[in-house]
């Protein structure tokens, strides 16, 4: 059997592989705080290259940053009742503002500073951002606002894992006003579309756009949109979600503006976010058994250069040799961008610098040794394909400039890869079923990987659609999204019998 550099496989345990991947990658540890993580450098750097493409996105849909409190009032909550619903249970909440000794040698909150309200560790910020357009909208030409802002929420979430689920995690969060619901509704679809071309194009991740069913909403939305991927295991992960949300929110908060003919009108607004999730997607969509692969535009480094030193006096002109690589190859652009490439020069046995990059996801690793050297050639390690057919790895001695002239086309052709392996999964694993018999009987069948069906369906609401859900439950299903582009309905629904008027996805999901 080949041997690799992981102590578990995916097929054996998907999980504990998942975790293994995130320790021996690199990407985050345990922080002493039930589910909150130190994100490590590299996966740091990763998501400090999701910041820098979807900034760049997000500001040039005519969107401005900006930054509000991490603290909000509970009051503001509660004038959403729907919204306070949906968040209740996970709030962290502040009540006190001093500590105090109680004689025992351990601090307490002192009773003398109660803060007459309580305090809100953000979980989203529609209310006090609500609170800033209602101040900041008077007038039809104060209109639309487009800010978004990048932070941290916190969601005192029971069952927590690393990137997909934590009680503290990062993220991107948009709120847009209109004038009208159509132009609040296109905004929320505009964003939407703008997750997936990221979502695709950076993380080589492939989604499906869609609209999520009534009870899938965001609490206090009219409609929630979201890109779901599929993940090697055959589950669902919502990438990303976007929220119109009517005039719900400006009700509450009194976002009101004077229109061209005088008159007070309730504006309509929009709010949409991508996190660190988007971490966790990347692990379970491109991670193999040694480890992680990190698509190019996402990589931090996306050419690791490790020079096999051997503590002689060779090795000064070997690191020169490796300088020139590195000086050369930065010279060169691939996806746009001028090529990031590393020289690691840390003092750690050079077949261990190797594996350590190879399980960190570095596109390219590139290994030169006296032989090298002396030859005018590097031997580079792609690492969307690690094995030669024998099992051995696929090490490629190639001319230094010819690498370094190829490089950039060379990044290209493995995001294209990576892509290209997710998508066909994507679609290999969505499978169409006509009744509520083939969905039982295909998940009951204990397969690995179930993947997703689609179905037909009325879209029930209220106690109907209540029925549904509890329908799936019992499979450990969940209804994903109705997608954006799907032909028409032509048959009966799968759950009611009724005259189907759309085609849903459903699955497992994180």
């Amino acid at each position: 059997m080949m041997k690799h550099a992981l102590s578990v496989t995916r097929e054996a345990d998907f999980a504990a592989w998942y975790q293994t991947v995130i320790t021996e990658a690199d990407l985050a540890e345990e922080s002493g705080v039930r589910g909150c993580m130190v994100i490590r450098p590299w996966g740091y750097g990763i998501w400090e290259r999701i910041q820098r493409l979807l900034d760049d996105r997000i500001k040039a849909t005519g969107h401005e940053n900006c930054y509000f409190p991490l603290f909000i009032p509970l009051s503001y909550f509660e004038e959403e009742a729907s919204h306070v619903d949906g968040f209740a249970k996970e709030m962290a909440v502040v009540t006190h503002h001093r500590l105090v000794a109680d004689g025992k040698g351990r601090l307490v909150p002192d009773p003398a500073a109660k803060l007459e309200e309580p305090l809100v560790v953000r979980p989203t910020s529609e209310t006090v951002i609500g609170h800033a357009f209602a101040r900041w909208v008077q007038s039809w030409r104060d209109l639309p606002v487009l800010i978004n802002q990048w932070a941290n929420v916190v969601r005192w979430e029971m069952r927590t894992r690393m990137f997909l689920r934590t009680a503290e995690f990062l993220w991107q969060e948009g709120h847009t006003a209109h004038a009208t619901a159509q132009e609040a509704q296109a905004e929320t679809l505009k964003m939407l579309e703008v997750y997936r071309e990221f979502a695709e194009t950076c993380i080589a991740l492939p989604v499906i756009a869609g609209e999520k069913p009534e009870n899938e909403r965001f609490p206090g939305a009219v409609a929630t949109y979201s890109i779901e991927a599929m993940m090697q295991d055959g589950k669902a992960l919502q990438a990303g979600t976007s929220h119109f949300l009517g005039t719900n929110f400006a009700k509450a908060q009194n976002i009101r503006f004077q229109n061209a003919e005088g008159q007070l009108e309730l504006a309509n607004t929009t709010s949409w976010g991508v996190s660190t999730r988007m971490i966790g997607g990347l692990i379970m969509v491109h991670g193999d058994d040694d480890g992680l692969r990190v698509p190019p535009r996402v990589a931090p480094w996306q050419v690791v250069i490790v020079p096999m030193l051997r503590d002689t006096p060779e090795d000064e002109a070997l690191v020169a040799y490796c300088k020139e690589l590195q000086a050369a190859l930065s010279r060169e652009s691939a996806l746009g961008e001028p090529v990031r490439a590393l020289l690691d020069l840390k003092a750690v046995k050079s077949t261990n610098k190797r594996w350590g990059w190879v399980k960190k996801g570095a596109p390219i690793v590139i290994e030169v040794g006296g032989r090298d050297m002396a030859a005018g050639n590097v031997s580079v390690i792609r690492r969307d394909r690690l094995y030669r057919e024998d099992g051995k790895l696929d090490s490629v001695a190639t001319a230094r400039d010819a690498f370094v002239a190829a490089a950039g086309a060379m990044l290209e052709e493995i995001q294209q890869a990576l892509f290209t392996q997710a998508r066909d999964r994507l679609h290999a694993n969505i499978t169409p079923a006509a009744d509520w018999a083939a969905v039982e009987a295909h998940f009951a069948e204990g397969a690995r990987n179930p993947g997703w069906r689609e179905v037909q369906w009325s879209r029930p609401t209220g106690a109907a659609l209540e029925a549904v859900v509890e329908k799936l439950k019992a499979l450990k299903l969940t209804l994903r999204n109705a997608p954006m582009d799907q032909p028409a309905a032509d048959g009966a629904c799968v759950f009611t019998g009724a005259p189907a008027v759309e085609r849903v996805l459903i699955g497992r999901s994180y």
